[in-house]
């Protein structure tokens, strides 16, 4: 009999369950190896749309297609087995109708194995949001600054400044959670908006730079450590800075190599005995 032990991920009922309790820790992944050194400290690993950014150097997200998003989540699936992977759902490939997001959300599961999609939007999107649920997708709902909208909301700026605003963010918190979204990421909103719609929805609120109100944080890795520099958002907190310790790394070898002083193979595979 075997004696291999199988690790369960989080679902999306154990997220749920933790509204207003411990804070869930989620951190995007967008490769096998940064997703396995995640995955012990993650609740969710969120293969976000950032990656247009970070990883090919687009100016924004509306670059990124289904498949760069289909082979992102399938790396971060084979390299995690306890976080919950979500999948994001790229500029275009939702908005025109419920049935176009759900053959694109449907192809995005089967073919990476993600427990569910995240997908930008408040009440315009409610219906959309209902229209996955009730047709087994699971949806993570993102509200308030939101990328894909960037050149419509007239760029990147804290939400909710004004009443008319704040209140349009509640009814959007409002209207996603009552279509069936699972948890909600609450981006760039001030900190008594992301306060009160915590309070308000049955749903956990995932913020980023939307304070420690919320039931718990994302973050893009790559800004967590200092990887990433072309954009880095204000209320980005640093736990390490890695970039001048790949270039030093980088700049080494380099003069190792310029100088033939790079080890050969003896040094990587021991001396061969003398015949």
């Amino acid at each position: 009999m075997s004696t291999e032990i199988r690790i369960k991920r989080q679902t999306t009922r154990d997220i749920r369950a933790r509204k207003g309790g411990d804070p869930v820790v989620v951190l995007t992944a967008y490769t096998a190896p940064m997703a396995g050194l995640l995955d012990p400290h993650c609740d969710i690993l969120l293969v976000g749309d950032s990656l247009g950014m970070v990883l090919y150097g687009m100016d924004s997200t509306l670059g990124v297609s289904v498949d760069m998003m289909i082979n992102h989540g399938r790396a971060v699936m084979r390299g995690s087995s306890r976080s919950m992977v979500v999948v994001d759902m790229p500029f275009a490939s939702y908005q025109e109708s419920p049935e176009q997001a759900f053959r694109n959300a449907a192809r995005i599961m089967a073919e990476t194995g993600c427990a569910a999609v995240k997908l930008e939007g408040g009440r315009e999107m409610a219906d959309t949001i209902h229209f996955l649920t009730t047709r087994g997708v699971p949806v993570m709902a993102h509200i308030g600054l939101m990328p894909q909208a960037v050149n419509t909301a007239g760029g990147f700026r804290a939400h909710g400044r004004n009443d008319e605003e704040a209140a349009a963010i509640r009814i959007d918190a409002r209207a996603v959670a009552d279509a069936g979204a699972f948890a909600v990421v609450v981006e760039g909103t001030v900190e008594p908006v992301a306060r009160a719609l915590t309070a308000e929805i049955e749903i956990p609120t995932i913020g980023i730079g939307a304070s420690a109100a919320c039931d718990g944080q994302v973050l893009v890795t790559e800004d967590l450590l200092g990887l990433f520099n072309d954009f880095t958002p204000k209320f980005v907190k640093r736990y390490a800075n890695l970039s001048p310790l790949v270039s030093q790394a980088a700049a080494e070898y380099a003069a190792e190599v310029k100088s033939r002083a790079f080890p050969g193979p003896e040094h990587c595979f021991g001396v061969p005995k003398q015949k």
